[in-house]
């Protein structure tokens, strides 16, 4: 994808899916893709992965790993009101993500 647009999420965001499969649920951020505008959110889109055995204390077989999801069905979270999208806020020579609902700091 050439489609290089500003990522607003950041790792530990937590963020509720909007669309698909795991539609509802909420989770934090693990890591971020920039390349390809994907995230791994912990604990949904749960995937199978055949593993061999590398060590000789770990075991070899099919383990679910949780797989990246698109940017655009994730929504961060605000703590007082909910799912929202993310605005910025100019304090001096800093700047601050906060909510378009409420302005609150996210």
């Amino acid at each position: 994808m050439d489609r290089q647009g500003k990522i607003k999420l950041r790792k530990n965001d937590t963020v509720k899916v909007i669309a698909g499969r795991e539609k509802g649920k909420s989770g934090r951020v693990v890591r971020i893709d920039r390349e390809k505008m994907r995230a791994v959110v912990e604990g949904l889109n749960m995937a199978k992965k055949a593993v061999k055995q590398k060590k000789q204390n770990q075991k070899a077989g099919i383990t679910s790993v949780e797989a990246p999801l698109p940017l655009g069905k994730l929504m961060i979270v605000c703590k007082k009101c909910g799912p929202t999208r993310i605005g910025y806020e100019m304090n001096g020579d800093s700047k601050k993500r906060v909510c378009r609902k409420c302005g609150g700091d996210l």
